[in-house]
């Protein structure tokens, strides 16, 4: 039997590597190593090694805190795609769509798009062998159309308003995966960009964005980082770094066994003045929070939304020997102010990540009056004085309730079950050519456009067939956000996602109230620095 490559060992190293292995750690360790060798020897019956490392290794780090995590080889790569920027493959996106697969649309500048696969397309045959009615999943997909760049694979297509098939090889190239999903001009001096992540790229794309939106006559900027749950740390820094003059603290880490670390802005970037509103939520962590953390903090920009997740701990990769990893939390993200960003974890993972439903339970998202913070949360912002909190996450300048008046039991399922969703690719399958020709441009889609009773009924009717129950009272009362949805996913669909941002934004409360302050006096009133 092989063996056992156990967690001692890569610990017993990981202590010698950063300074601070201590005699009574060499002896649990060794003891730990012992008890994985007597179970090796002389149990019973044979032990699956691998699952045992991987087991004793799950629960050592079960026993830290909730952002210390053990990574699997296979699962390796897979996690890091979205962070590095990009995959390897044929570049579309697709969903599974009664059985079939069906191209929600190709990805620019990907392979298949060079070959002209276009939205609405449906996937019969890969290699010849038949994918479509035989209950193909989407890791199926990924392994069958993912492959190295410059290797082939051959697809047959059934098109609207065509009879036969259509071939395509296509030759797998890189995929760009992209982290910010919209930019626009919301007014003729205010740009708005949505950012879902901070990836290796992503100052490039908002560099392009930025430079863009101002050719075209921004003045004062939203950034809406409401959702984006962080990435990498460098990318944080570069963000703040656009947006601060030269020589302000950015963040600071400080661990046991690292020392403070300090980061500091530089005299890059291109947005150093002009009015500045961050929109954030219970879903914006990590560096959503540092980059909120800073400006805040050196009173650069309003803040706008609900009181951020508060993850505020640095965690660093340690390959392991089979070339699995763990992500091993080594110290705090402090904001210039000094507030730590990470919040309590100290009832377990279970009580942590189940936050949100207490912030909902406590009516944190509802009122910012159930929010309470003692004195000695209390900070005070570096240029103004103004009073900041710590304790965890970023509580913004302007709060903004969750909108719960026009939801409903029916519309949740609705958006859960994925009628909305799929009624929109099969309306556009049908009807996209159509659409394209009575609403050329974006414009005349958002003013013209409306979803008919005809429309509410075939959704409707959908719907019971998946089992949701008619409910004539919440149908009425949902009846504006479920048109609203259903006109962003066309949008997304027949141009981009930023015009699913166009729509839904006109009726978002943090949205709209940014617009407002940028024209009001709430800047000038502050003295906020722009």
């Amino acid at each position: 039997m092989k063996k056992i490559q156990i967690f001692a060992i890569g610990a017993l190293l990981l202590l010698s590597n950063i300074g601070f292995a201590q005699t009574k750690d060499q002896e649990q360790l060794k003891k730990l190593e012992t008890f994985m060798r007597y179970v090796q020897l002389a149990y019973v019956d044979s032990v699956d090694s691998e699952k045992l490392t991987e087991t004793a290794i799950k629960s050592v780090l079960k026993e830290l805190d909730p952002h210390s995590v053990y990574i699997s080889k296979k699962d390796l790569q897979k996690m890091n795609e979205p962070l590095e920027g990009n995959f390897e493959g044929v570049g579309i996106q697709f969903n599974i769509l009664h059985d079939t697969i069906t191209v929600v649309s190709p990805i620019a500048g990907g392979p298949s798009e060079k070959l002209g696969i276009r939205a609405g397309d449906k996937i019969i045959t890969i290699d010849q062998k038949i994918v479509a009615g035989i209950g193909f999943t989407n890791t199926d997909v990924a392994e069958h159309l993912r492959g190295k760049k410059g290797t082939k694979v051959t697809v047959e297509i059934l098109r609207s308003g065509e009879t036969e098939l259509l071939e395509f090889e296509i030759t797998r190239d890189k995929i760009p995966i992209y982290s910010m999903d919209a930019a626009y001009l919301a007014s003729p001096t205010t740009g708005y960009i949505k950012l879902n992540r901070f990836a290796a790229q992503s100052m490039n794309e908002v560099g392009k964005a930025l430079d863009s939106l101002q050719k075209n006559g921004m003045e004062n900027l939203i950034l809406d980082l409401r959702g984006n749950g962080g990435g990498y740390l460098r990318t944080a820094i570069q963000l703040a770094d656009n947006f601060l003059e030269k020589d302000k603290m950015i963040v600071y880490t400080q661990g046991k066994a690292f020392p403070r670390d300090e980061y500091r802005s530089s005299n890059r970037g291109t947005f150093k003045k002009g009015k500045l509103v961050l929109l954030i939520d219970e879903g914006s962590a990590s560096a959503s929070e540092i980059v909120s953390g800073a400006v805040q903090d050196w009173d650069r920009a309003l803040i706008i939304g609900r009181k951020s997740f508060g993850k505020g701990l640095v965690q660093k990769p340690f390959e392991l020997s089979d070339g699995s990893a763990i992500r091993l939390t080594i110290s705090r993200y402090y904001t210039p102010a000094g507030r730590s960003i990470q919040r309590d974890y100290s009832e377990g993972k279970e009580d942590y990540y189940n936050e949100v439903n207490k912030r909902y339970e406590h009516g944190e998202l509802m009122n910012s009056d159930s929010i309470q913070f003692p004195d000695s949360l209390k900070f005070e912002t570096l240029k103004l004085k103004r009073t900041v909190y710590g304790g965890g996450g970023i509580m913004p300048d302007i709060f903004i309730p969750l909108d719960t008046t026009e939801t409903s039991a029916y519309l949740g399922q609705l958006i859960r079950k994925g009628i909305l969703y799929t009624y929109n690719l099969d309306y556009l399958d049908l009807h996209r050519n159509d659409l394209k020709k009575k609403y050329p441009t974006f414009e005349t889609f958002n003013h013209d456009f409306i979803l008919t009773d005809e429309m509410m009924e075939e959704i409707i009717s959908r719907a019971t067939e998946k089992g949701i129950e008619r409910n004539d009272e919440q149908i009425a009362h949902s009846k504006r956000v479920i048109e609203m949805n259903v006109k962003a996913l066309m949008a997304t669909n027949l141009w981009t996602s930023t015009e699913f941002y166009r729509v839904v934004n006109a009726s978002d409360d943090a949205f709209n109230k940014a617009l407002e302050v940028m024209e009001d006096k709430t800047f000038k009133i502050l003295k906020l620095d722009y």
